[in-house]
């Protein structure tokens, strides 16, 4: 018996070590020390930290050097310039059988094709509402339709100017042409500049997927969100107005900013007539001539001015508590504007508006569409399509289309009866922020589609085809449109993005 006690605890430390080396064998064949490195050899390679979600320190597995991380050009050194005669804010773009109309908070965009639409549309013929008409658009615009740009200054153009210039440009392969590239989001990792995979990476590295448009240049010296652009006549200034308190003015022929406005609250809307510019603040509308720099203050409104929109000798704003006053007056050297109404009916803020045909229509936080009356300014329909906020408008041909953060865009159309119904609904993933309209080289419609993920849908209409999509370090809250194939966005971070369809299509350019 005490030689069983003796050689007992014997035992049972040999079936520990024979165990052990059992479990270290099957751990081996396992694969387990290349997936967590050899617990014996500190010079294991982490796989997290490869993967970089490692967040031991220290570490009992090696880390290595980092990879060196991309080198992404900036482009806000770049000379780039506008044509000096470019047309006037709320002049009509018109090639072949396409009509576009500019705006701020709602944009229109006319056609002469009224069937082209999706299939799955409603198939009754609407009638002409929410056109804008056709005769009227020439005969107001005719000097602006139908001139090209003066020869003298075709050098000028913001296009030719960076495309001539001898700033390096990086570009890389056509993501389309990459089966193993994700398409519709960009690489987070290389937005911060530190995405470690390279070429190897599943998601884009570039600020847009798409042919026949490419990045020109960013703008940067707004320190908050882009809340507004424009392009006032006879102006070789870009103007551009932010959530920070100032307005800048951008050189066209040099792409830098020639001067900064401070008004001392933020601005939330803002649009121009002529040589006026219209700028929507707290309780207040600025107003400034940019060939005199006379201007003046319309004291009326009661909130915020959250959209601005102009039509003939009218001057709509809506605002915070709800309500759209309408002034009065001419576009004279001397604007003299008289409050004429104020258009009650939302129950909550304006957020959006825009005047197609004969009629103003107003979006709000109340989630309704109010149609007006422009000539008697009496509501004379409202419309109930949206579950949440309206953030948008754009005109098109007869029918008006009205984005929302319900993650839809409507397009409605008239009835027989005269009233608007919901004919089509487009759905996103997320909510829509802005839309706006153009014609490609080819004189296709395409309409912008801004959403709260950060990018910017391109459609070509009628068929809600895609056509690409821009990209944004945060939510891009407004897309305005400029003569010779410009487009500008503005994000939150306070970046300006200068856009350009091209006669050829391109290939990706990255940029900071």
């Amino acid at each position: 018996m005490d030689c069983l006690f003796h050689f007992f605890p014997i035992f049972v430390y040999s079936m520990v070590i024979k165990t052990a080396r059992r479990d270290l064998e099957t751990m081996e064949r396992s694969g387990f020390f290349k997936l967590h490195g050899d617990p014996s050899n500190s010079n294991s390679m982490c796989i997290f930290w490869l993967k970089g979600r490692c967040h031991r320190n220290p570490c009992r597995f090696a880390h290595g050097e980092m990879p060196h991380e991309t080198t992404i050009p900036s482009f806000a050194k770049q000379s780039h310039a506008l044509p000096a005669d470019h047309p006037r804010k709320r002049s009509y773009y018109q090639t072949s059988n396409y009509t576009l109309v500019l705006r701020n908070g709602g944009k229109v965009l006319g056609s002469n094709v009224a069937e082209m639409l999706p299939e799955n549309l409603h198939k009754k013929s609407p009638k002409s509402v929410p056109r804008k008409s056709p005769e009227k658009v020439i005969k107001k615009s005719s000097e602006n339709v139908h001139k090209e740009p003066p020869k003298d200054d075709s050098e000028k153009s913001l296009g030719n100017v960076v495309e001539k210039s001898s700033s390096k440009t990086v570009v890389e392969k056509s993501a389309q042409n990459d089966p193993k590239k994700s398409l519709e989001r960009v690489c987070q990792f290389w937005v911060r500049g530190n995405c470690m995979y390279g070429d190897q990476c599943h998601n884009l590295h570039s600020w847009f997927r798409g042919d026949g448009f490419m990045m020109l240049a960013k703008l940067q010296g707004h320190e908050k969100a882009v809340t507004g652009i424009v392009l006032p006549e006879r102006s070789n200034k870009l103007y551009s107005g932010s959530s920070d308190g100032t307005v800048r003015l951008w050189d066209c022929h040099s792409g830098q900013c020639a001067s900064v406005i401070n008004l001392g609250g933020e601005v939330r809307s803002i649009i121009c007539e002529g040589p006026w510019v219209f700028v929507g603040m707290l309780n207040v509308v600025k107003v400034w001539n940019t060939d005199s720099a006379a201007g003046y203050c319309l004291n009326e409104p009661t909130g915020q001015v959250n959209a601005l929109e102009v039509v003939k000798d009218l001057l709509f704003a809506g605002a915070e508590d709800g309500v759209i006053y309408a002034w009065k007056g001419s576009y004279e050297a001397n604007l003299t504007l008289q409050l004429a109404a104020t258009l009650k009916g939302h129950t909550l803020g304006v957020t959006s508006l825009v005047v197609g045909g004969k009629s103003l229509y107003s979006g709000s936080l109340d989630h309704t569409i109010r149609v007006w009356d422009h000539e008697t300014l009496q509501c004379i329909m409202t419309l109930n399509g949206h579950n949440d906020v309206i953030t948008s408008f754009l005109c098109w041909d007869q029918y008006l289309f009205s984005s929302s953060l319900d993650c839809t865009v409507k397009v409605w159309a008239a009835t027989e009866e005269g009233s608007l119904e919901v004919v089509y609904t487009h759905n996103e993933e997320h909510g829509v922020l802005a839309l706006n309209g153009m014609t490609d080289t080819d004189d296709k419609p395409i309409m912008y589609c801004s959403c709260a993920d950060n990018s910017v849908h391109l459609y070509e209409l009628p068929s809600f085809v895609d056509r690409g999509r821009l990209f944004a370090k945060e939510e891009v809250g407004t897309v305005q449109i400029g003569p010779g194939g410009l487009f500008f966005t503005g994000d939150r971070t306070g970046l300006l993005t200068v856009w350009k369809w091209s006669a050829a299509p391109r290939v990706a350019v990255t940029g900071s």
